[in-house]
């Protein structure tokens, strides 16, 4: 049987980027009960753009990047991925399609080294099966080699890999989150979403977290549920506000920075 060829992957800033985006949401509306969480918010991620999503506490942007992670399932509209539509998502299913996420806090397993927790996020390349690992086959070790090599890549990249054989309870937090960012970029995903990568980082290492979100872009789309304006402002090709579960702005930093509606849902944030 002859091998299937790998699709293809789409070029930042290529005609793919022009003629449709690399993930879409289409008026995605979530109900709790009798809570509208979000309702008919939409978003378009180009490849290779860095895209905020941001708004006041309580206005939906965790019910979002749960939605794009396949954690809640949305009450109404859709998503697509490369132009074709995702049904059923589910947060097992990322890691086939080629997105890799980042979650609030750290999310490492506290049984394993540094390295192992990083050799998870590079599983998708894997290619010997259950049966093949069970036996030690020789092609199983190569798999072992090969997830190996790509685990250490990673954390080179992320200037962690002196952490290599820690177990993460033993590491500094912003330490930790480095490590969990390495563990996602191991996958080599199209698209990486990340739920609030800042929290908890003093200025210096969310000055160099800035500088790594934008530098990923050369390979990847990035999706950045965030807080800290500064961050986003400073990293963000296009940025979408949310408020009340609600889009209410959508464009550019500069654009969105300037906008009333946005304006209005931060200053409206203390009275609430």
């Amino acid at each position: 049987m002859a091998a299937t060829e790998p699709e293809p992957r789409p070029v930042p800033g290529g005609t793919a980027a022009a003629d449709r985006p690399l993930f879409r949401v289409d008026e995605v509306g979530v109900r709790f009960g009798g809570l509208v969480a979000l309702d008919g918010v939409s978003l378009a991620v180009a490849p290779g753009e860095v895209h905020g999503v941001i708004g006041p506490n309580g206005a939906g942007k965790t019910t979002l990047f749960n939605v794009c992670c396949g954690f809640v399932r949305p009450s109404t509209g859709s998503l697509s991925w490369r132009g074709e539509p995702v049904r059923d998502l589910r947060p097992h299913h990322l890691a086939r399609m080629g997105v890799a996420r980042t979650l609030q806090g750290v999310g490492l397993f506290r049984g394993l080294t540094v390295l192992e927790n990083v050799m998870v996020g590079a599983d998708r390349h894997r290619r010997a099966g259950f049966g093949s690992a069970l036996l030690a086959l020789r092609r199983s070790d190569r798999d072992e080699r090969a997830l190996r090599e790509r685990a250490s890549a990673a954390l080179t990249e992320l200037g962690a890999e002196t952490y290599a054989d820690r177990l993460p309870g033993s590491l500094p937090y912003p330490v930790q989150k480095r490590v969990s960012l390495a563990r996602a970029l191991a996958g080599d995903p199209q698209m990486l979403l990340l739920d609030e990568p800042a929290s908890g980082l003093g200025a210096d290492d969310m000055a160099e977290l800035g500088d790594r979100i934008r530098s990923l872009s050369s390979r990847m789309a990035v999706v950045l549920v965030e807080h800290h304006m500064d961050l986003v402002m400073g990293v963000c090709d296009r940025i979408t506000v949310l408020d009340f579960g609600r889009v209410v702005a959508s464009g550019t930093p500069d654009q969105v920075r300037d906008d009333p509606a946005v304006i209005d849902a931060y200053l409206g944030e203390a009275a609430r």
